[in-house]
């Protein structure tokens, strides 16, 4: 019995480890990534590509996140012990075009390691200066993006109401509807099925739905009517990184302040148009860590930093690196889709 319990406890403090160390699984909760990612995908994070994190909270229960099973407000972990932010290997060398998991950066009710994990793929690194022109992602001015890996919502035309259900399944469309005006649909389509949607009888017309330069979203970070920015326009704007400086003023506080107060814990005060930073007058600002901006492949349809801003370096967890299985669940039944199993995330 003795010799069991050992074996027992060796395996399981060995699975945490890995867990907590190496790789983990993941599932897809929601469209923001599709087509890369379909929701009911169950992913592996590679927490060796960017280097460990020492969690912030140690005394927590296995296997739970937040909360514990069967519960609806019992945490899973206790914060009478919090270690400051520690990575083996350094700061995390990602790569623009990875696909990342990270912890939910504007959430506060946890600690970082507890937030509630996202993913998206990164397209702008500590650096650099990242803009979105009619959804298109340009780094440094350089049109940086992949058409093949995103999808839009588009406005589709018809000479009446003749699309059937059975023409949108075929299709593999799962977002979208009818429109105000007879024949007008909405869809969210990749490039090759809004080809495919083109040659459908009847269809007469498919347009993107694209918002215009200079129109204001109030809910776009930084929900500052200084920057006249929205889903299809935004930028340009700097990604922070660590060791860089950046000129303070009142327009411009609104992109980093809640770098400078959350973030990296400083104490922030405006008076009279002047910024003070732990009681000095501050007319610049070095940052301290690495920033991120990540965005999800379903462009129209994303909670990403283009709604919520930059992604501080604690907050990421690890890469995805694969597919392990898929299981399609809408329409309350399990379908399989076999032909995604151990795929390479790309």
């Amino acid at each position: 019995m003795k010799e069991w319990i050992k074996a027992i406890l060796f395996a399981f403090i060995t699975i945490i480890l890995f867990r907590v160390f190496c790789f983990e699984a993941f599932t897809i909760p929601s469209a923001s990534m599709e087509r890369t990612m379909l929701t009911g995908d169950y992913i592996i994070v590679s927490k060796l590509s960017y280097g460990p994190r020492i969690p912030n909270t140690p005394l927590s229960f296995p296997f739970t996140h937040q909360r514990l099973p069967f519960t609806e407000d019992t945490k899973s972990y206790l914060d009478w012990i919090k270690f400051p932010y520690m990575r083996l290997f350094g700061s995390p060398d990602i790569e623009r075009g990875d696909v990342v998991v990270f912890n939910y950066p504007t959430e506060t009710d946890h600690p970082v390691d507890q937030k509630t994990y996202y993913i998206k793929r990164c397209m702008g690194i500590a650096g650099d200066t990242l803009e979105v022109r009619d959804g298109q992602v340009y780094i440094n001015g350089i049109y940086s993006d992949h058409p093949e890996n995103l999808q839009f919502n588009y406005k589709v035309l018809a000479d009446a109401d003749t699309l059937s259900s059975d023409t949108i399944n075929k299709l593999g469309i799962t977002e979208g509807g009818k429109m105000k005006n007879k024949g007008e649909y909405w869809f969210t389509l990749d490039q090759e099925h809004m080809e495919l949607m083109k040659k459908v009888p009847h269809v007469a017309n498919v347009s993107p739905l694209v918002e215009k330069r200079g129109s204001y979203s109030d809910y776009m970070f930084p929900e500052n009517e200084h920057f006249l920015w929205n889903l299809d326009f935004f930028g340009p704007v700097y990604i922070p990184k660590a060791g860089d400086s950046v000129k303070l003023s009142v327009d411009s506080l609104p992109l980093y302040e809640r770098i400078i107060s959350i973030y990296e814990k400083n104490e922030l005060k405006v008076s009279n148009d002047s910024i003070f930073i732990n009681g000095n007058l501050a007319h610049y600002y070095t940052f301290k860590m690495n920033y991120f901006f990540m965005m999800g492949d379903n462009r129209h349809n994303s909670a990403d930093s283009r709604f919520w801003g930059f992604v501080p370096e604690d907050h990421v967890v690890g890469k995805a690196v694969l597919i392990l299985m898929s299981i399609d669940k809408t329409d309350g039944q399990s379908n399989v889709r076999s032909d995604r199993w151990f795929k390479k995330v790309d």
